[in-house]
């Protein structure tokens, strides 16, 4: 039986310059992320799109959060198949593609994480985990296209 587990996030749009959002450009587009007991992430709209460059917007949330629950899991996996990582980096690149109409989507996402383990003879399993944490992954299995990797292995 699978377990379902909830979470909750309260997002506040603090962008409001007075009048509202009375024309396109007379509203800021920051807001700031809440979830108790934690600091306050501030965001904003991508710089194309208004934004503060600043502060961190959705599609870097996004993005982000496919890389670290990407290696949550694989940091498991290693321990359990007693491959020791001492450092674990991912530089990560993700596209969208912007309709005409102004909506879009990510079509592509590539994890790019340079890992460092203590065994070099267990370098080929260390490649071969990412596949697996990436099927074990939360984030990645609620997308609708391909999450790539080009991991190296120190």
């Amino acid at each position: 039986m699978s377990k379902t587990h909830n979470y909750n996030s309260k997002l506040v749009w603090t962008g409001n310059l007075g009048n509202g959002t009375s024309d396109y450009q007379s509203y800021d587009r920051s807001f700031d992320l809440h979830s108790d007991g934690k600091p306050v992430i501030a965001g904003t709209s991508d710089p194309a799109f208004r934004g503060d460059p600043s502060k961190y917007n959705p599609e870097e949330l996004f993005l982000f959060s496919i890389s670290s629950c990407h290696m949550l899991w694989y940091l498991h996996l290693c321990s359990v198949h007693d491959i020791v990582v001492t450092d674990y980096n991912d530089e990560a690149i993700g596209t969208i593609a912007e309709e005409n109409d102004g909506s879009g989507k990510f079509i592509e996402v590539v994890l790019r994480p340079s890992v460092r383990i203590t065994d070099s003879s267990k370098k080929e399993l260390a490649l071969q985990l990412h596949h697996k944490a990436n099927q074990m992954c939360f984030i990645a299995n609620s997308c609708n296209f391909e999450i790539k990797h080009e991991a190296r292995i120190h």
